[in-house]
């Protein structure tokens, strides 16, 4: 790959994904494998006008080894210096870059009960600190191929060839590999603005999700609730794109008012193993039944990560005609499937979502119907047949989507 494409997807990630402003810290979550593509987002962020680019490394292998030695006890317990890392980040709200290329099977053999156990113990202490953050940070995620990552999607090529055509799957999906990427995302941008607009439009009440497959689900809305789309801007004003690549509409469901079954169509990466083959039923917006072809088990302990896991934190509109649905194949990473069709996600809902969200507390979105919880995971519910109507506040119901896209 070029060094001038891999500079020009960098400044896209740092200019239009996290919008790092002068003076600004920013800590970049990396893979150790992905070393030289950092240092062209460490440049771009120096050249940005940050104050000091600080990397945390990840490695799955040690992360495995980690999870096989250390107790539980050791593992879910934060030191001193951890808590004092957490104040420091609260108070002064450095941009989170995070930088995707792990293999999608990496972390396959670890314990999961034990991984579901450290989350619970470590989440107490986290959430304070993760809910005075929310919404005044920019944050990004974007991907970069890992050799393993790329020979799951192409293990006919060899590294170098499969690693290549990773890294041009992921440059086309994030609309990065034309002449100028950051105009691309500007117009992107305006586009997605106009289907949430148009979306807003109609104030819905309800969605109605009809797929051959068997998936039939209602899911209710919260009235003061809006749609949004592509960038987010945070309590001070600054735009950022949180995902590149991204294609969604999306909003928070109502906590409590889903009604039905829905049918996963592809595959979920979690905890760095795969889920596949899994339905969902819901009554009183709570999953009541679940099942999966593939790792039932892990499937299981997601949903019982808290007393609110099984209930909808989000429900997001992708039309089949997305880049990332084109190319045609999945990437096992949940970044870009999820943007090649419509998904749901488990857990925890989005404050942001509520009109006039700074003015309430956490309390109060949480009784607008805002759902709360450990986790927030994506999969995918759409297909090419696949039908959506909303309901108005005026009991109009209205066609959103046919065949898997827009009606209008």
């Amino acid at each position: 790959m070029k060094k001038r494409t891999l500079k020009k997807y960098a400044d896209l990630i740092v200019k239009v994904g996290a919008n790092v402003q002068k003076g600004q810290e920013v800590i970049i979550n990396a893979d150790l494998e992905i070393a030289h593509f950092v240092e062209y987002v460490v440049e771009s962020a120096y050249k940005a006008g940050a104050k000091e680019v600080i990397i945390k490394w990840s490695d799955d292998n040690l992360r495995k080894l980690h999870y096989k030695y250390q107790k539980t006890e050791t593992l879910g317990t934060f030191k001193d210096w951890e808590i004092e890392r957490l104040k420091y980040r609260t108070n002064v709200q450095p941009v989170m870059i995070r930088l995707e290329s792990s293999d999608p099977d990496g972390l396959k053999g670890i314990d999961q009960a034990k991984m579901s156990e450290v989350r619970k113990m470590l989440y107490p202490v986290y959430k304070p600190f993760a809910d005075e953050s929310e919404n005044k940070y920019q944050w990004t995620i974007a991907a970069v191929p890992g050799e393993k990552w790329a020979k799951k999607l192409f293990p006919q090529l060899s590294k170098k060839q499969a690693v290549k055509k990773l890294w041009d799957a992921i440059l086309f999906a994030s609309r990065a590999d034309g002449f100028n990427p950051i105009r691309a995302w500007e117009d992107h941008n305006a586009n997605l603005a106009d289907h949430a607009r148009t979306l807003n439009m109609l104030e819905l009440q309800k969605l109605y999700i009809r797929s051959k497959n068997g998936t039939d689900l209602q899911i209710g809305l919260i009235p003061d609730a809006l749609f949004m789309a592509g960038g987010d801007t945070t309590l001070k004003g600054i735009y950022f794109n949180p995902n590149i690549p991204t294609e969604e509409c999306f909003t928070t469901p109502k906590k409590g008012e889903a009604e039905g079954i829905v049918y996963a169509t592809k595959p979920l990466s979690y905890q760095g193993e795969v889920i596949d083959g899994f339905y969902l039923k819901f009554k009183d917006g709570k999953v009541v039944e679940a099942y999966a072809k593939k790792n039932n088990e892990l499937l299981q302990n997601m949903l019982n990560s808290d007393e609110n896991a099984r209930y909808l934190g989000e429900v997001a509109l992708v039309p089949k005609e997305s880049p990332i649905n084109k190319l045609g194949f999945l990437f096992f990473n949940t970044l870009f499937d999820e943007n090649a069709t419509c998904h749901l996600a488990l857990g925890a809902g989005f404050t942001n979502c509520i009109i006039g969200y700074d003015q309430y507390s956490k309390e109060e979105l949480t009784a607008k119907g805002v759902n709360d919880s450990m986790i927030h995971v994506d999969f995918m519910f759409g297909t090419d047949d696949l039908e959506i109507d909303g309901l108005t506040k005026n009991g109009q119901r209205v066609a959103i989507f046919r065949k898997g896209t827009w009606v209008s």
